[in-house]
């Protein structure tokens, strides 16, 4: 199928063919002739599918007919858990509506109200907000809703997780009964699934499998830690070769990647944070100084990677197991981008167990687990597979490989990553063990914490 097929506008194809697209991705695919045909849509979909064009192309679509109905208010309200998120939607109706020049823009915490307020000032056609400054404005005034003929909410279940249920009720609250209203989200259970019955209507449902074949040039590989310490030494063992050129490494807390981020400059590595109590202005320069070489090492949380797209990242290092599988997809799609490999490392602790098996149910495999000589865990995650099924090491009498250092306790020299650890299980240097393991695609069900 492609573009011309699915019966858009000619202004919004000429626009897709300028931005180099001309066939659609199985989630425009389907979405598209749903959402054109005026039906309510949940899209069961994980980042990197185009789903954001499967609800921009149609909503463009609708702006080429005329409103009937009087007000300011925005045509089309897109919800998104984070203001990069809601970034990469903003860019994305920009460059397909080039035609069409809708009037839009995005309401976001953390930037000024003054730009806000000038937006809302006439009538609009799209707004891209964030539920807590939508709240903000409707409780000022500034905003009306009647309105509107379309509500997306993207990546719903990430802004329940974030505590945005309150805030959604409430915008859902001031729009018009006959609204039109998509979803898209990772998973369908729970409160997305409640949700969904109470705001939507007679809902089309898409569902696609969550596939990490994207990933077939990310090397997975699992390190067993004892505690915060050993985590840190891990860490800085890691950190300190010239092989990483540039890490995101994921914390569980915004604390935490304050404090990590500064131990990690202390200790010579240039390091910055990325969290959602920064403001935009301080989130876009420490991105850029990222881009620019000025920092090696990013410590984000979840909510404040979503949609970050840095090039030339060699590792993603989970510091803290992610709580639900697919965030793990996420995460390290970080690294391995356009082409390029790259290296996932995830650290798990005995407490982390139950994360540690989500994860790999979700990704169909087993993490190899790796130990670096002089940095062993007393910890045990795994029974043991006979002989030869532990992890191997490095270090005197023990084989070479990726990640070794030398024996003499952790205080030793870092050596260079390629030339120490091997993983558990692994074939003699001979016959060594193939990179990839087969990849299973599941479909996207986040287990139940």
């Amino acid at each position: 199928m492609t573009f011309e097929e699915l019966g858009l506008n000619p202004a919004i194809l000429s626009a897709i063919t300028a931005c180099g697209y001309t066939t659609p991705t199985p989630i425009q695919e389907q979405s598209i002739p749903l959402v054109l045909a005026g039906h309510d849509l949940i899209a069961t979909a994980q980042t990197g599918t185009g789903k954001t064009a499967a609800f921009v192309l149609p909503a463009l679509e609708l702006l080429t007919k005329k409103s009937t109905l009087p007000g300011k208010g925005p045509r089309i309200l897109v919800l998104a858990p984070t203001r990069e998120l809601a970034g990469q939607v903003m860019e994305s109706a920009r460059n397909y509506g080039r035609g069409i020049r809708p009037r839009c823009g995005t309401l976001l915490g953390g930037m000024p109200y003054r730009e806000q307020l000038r937006l809302l000032s006439a009538p609009v056609d799209i707004v891209v907000a964030t539920p807590g400054r939508l709240v903000d404005h409707i409780e000022r005034g500034s905003i009306r809703l009647d309105r509107l003929e379309m509500l997306v909410l993207d990546e719903a279940d990430r802004m329940l997780d974030m505590g945005f249920s309150e805030d959604i009720n409430k915008i859902v609250e001031r729009t018009p009964s006959d609204r039109q209203t998509l979803m898209f989200t990772a998973t369908m259970e729970g409160d997305i699934a409640r949700l969904a019955e109470k705001m939507m209507r007679e809902p089309k449902r898409i569902q696609l499998a969550v596939s990490t074949s994207s990933h077939a040039l990310i090397e997975q590989r699992l390190h067993v830690t004892d505690n915060l310490n050993h985590k840190k030494e891990l860490l800085n063992h890691l950190v300190s070769d010239s092989e990483l050129t540039r890490a995101i490494i994921f914390s569980a807390t915004k604390r935490d990647a304050d404090e990590l981020s500064r131990e990690l400059s202390r200790n010579g590595f240039p390091a910055a944070a990325l969290h959602g109590d920064m403001t935009q202005m301080a989130r876009n320069k420490t991105i850029d100084r990222m881009r620019r070489g000025g920092i090696r090492l990013l410590v984000a949380t979840d909510v404040a990677a979503r949609g970050l797209d840095v090039n030339g990242v060699s590792h993603v290092i989970n510091f803290d197991l992610p709580r639900f599988a697919e965030d793990y997809v996420h995460r390290i799609g970080r690294t391995g981008r356009a082409g390029a490999t790259g290296i996932a490392i995830s650290f798990a602790s005995a407490g982390e167990r139950n994360y540690l098996e989500r994860i790999e149910r979700f990704i169909g495999k087993k993490l190899p687990e790796l130990q670096i000589a002089g940095h062993e865990p007393t910890t045990t995650l795994r029974k043991p597979a006979g002989r030869s099924g532990g992890p191997r090491k490095s270090g005197p009498g023990g084989p070479a490989g990726r990640f070794g250092k030398p024996a003499g306790g952790r205080d030793g020299q870092a050596k260079s990553w390629s030339k120490s650890a091997k993983p558990a299980g692994s074939t003699p240097r001979s016959a060594p063990a193939p990179r990839h393991e087969p990849v299973i695609e599941y479909r996207s069900r986040r287990p139940q914490a």
